[in-house]
């Protein structure tokens, strides 16, 4: 692998969930140009739909949304060949994310249709075992029809707590994550969020601050500490301009902190918003280029997007001044992409 190419892992749906893709998929990367090459399945496995990277070994995790959920490790080839290690049950249904702690040590993962967190420990080669834990949320929301119960949508490691945004319950969860007995601690609100929200994805900000889109609304708040162990809301914005419904789904933040990304499913566009720390400024609102944004990642000055009902990953360069993305080429045809992960062999200690 030269240093001229960088690599990105595709998740997808497969047949199993009405999709079209066949499993991880890899795609090489030009970092001057931003220009991506299809370079072709690297793994079959049912409904990657979320992908992880361990943070110091050579291994790439994968959820396998299915109404038994899994997950998938896979050891990473020099070539980025995918050498499958194990699969295990998470005890959930539909797990939708997946996050390895700071440490190496455990891999959290999200199953949405049960509203639970469930825990494997992973061994010295970042190999998960059985699970160590499940918890499963409370709560519900006003929506009759998609907040009856919980529905855990992501689970962010934060120092020894883990995170865990609840499209159910209006909540984002704070649950201590004990590192020896690989279990969770009782849940604690960390955000309330209001009602009929549906948190789904966050992001933590380098000062600390918590931004959250809510499905459900259509918005993105944001949240500070204040010395109690609920964050205060400081603000709100709706994430489009569009009249129509509007199903925000990923959250991104460029290097310097400056620029906040949100990706409209319903409108498919991407808003980017002006941060200051304080306060949130719609600066504009692209086209996303396809159908159902689903997911994306800034790499350098470009940003990308899977477009999971147009079977594409569109481009963006980002321009340094006014943060806005610029779509660039051609889209990269991709079955029902959901997911994308930059595979970054530095990160990986030989």
């Amino acid at each position: 692998m030269g240093s001229s190419h960088e690599y990105v892992f595709v998740g997808c749906y497969t047949g199993d969930k009405g999709g079209e893709g066949d499993g991880i998929t890899l795609l090489r990367r030009d970092p001057v140009t931003g220009d991506l090459t299809r370079l072709g399945l690297a793994a079959r496995t049912p409904s990657p739909s979320f992908l992880a990277q361990h943070p110091t070994l050579p291994v790439l995790y994968a959820v396998n949304e299915l109404d038994q959920g899994t997950v998938s490790a896979f050891s990473v080839a020099p070539d980025c060949s995918l050498i499958p290690l194990t699969t295990r049950s998470t005890g959930g249904s539909d797990p939708c994310h997946l996050a390895v702690t700071g440490d190496g040590r455990h891999l959290v993962v999200a199953n949405y249709a049960s509203g639970s967190v469930s825990v494997h420990p992973l061994d010295g080669a970042g190999v998960p075992g059985e699970r160590s834990d499940s918890l499963t949320l409370t709560g519900a929301g006003p929506d009759a029809e998609r907040q009856a119960g919980p529905h855990a949508h992501q689970v962010v490691p934060d120092g020894a707590d883990v995170l865990i945004s609840d499209l159910g319950s209006d909540r984002v969860w704070r649950a201590r994550l004990d590192a020896n007995t690989g279990r969770l601690g009782l849940p604690e609100t960390a955000v309330e969020a209001k009602p009929g929200t549906g948190p789904r994805h966050l992001l933590r900000s380098a000062d600390g601050a918590l931004l959250l889109v809510g499905e459900l609304t259509g918005t993105l708040s944001w949240h500070r500490a204040a010395g109690a162990p609920v964050l205060e809301p400081r603000g709100e914005i709706a994430t489009s301009t569009s009249a129509g419904p509007v199903y925000p789904s990923e959250i991104t933040m460029g290097r310097d902190g400056r620029f906040v990304y949100v990706a409209n499913r319903g409108p498919d566009t991407v808003s980017t918003f002006a941060w200051n720390g304080d306060d949130v400024t719609l600066v504009a609102e692209v086209p996303a280029g396809g159908v159902w944004p689903r997911h994306m990642v800034l790499l350098g000055d470009h940003l990308y997007v899977t477009n999971q009902r147009s079977h594409n990953v569109t481009v963006f360069r980002i321009d340094p001044e006014t943060g806005i993305p610029g779509l660039q080429g051609e889209p990269t045809g991709e079955p029902t992409p959901t997911c994308l992960l930059r595979w970054n062999p530095p990160m990986i200690r030989s």
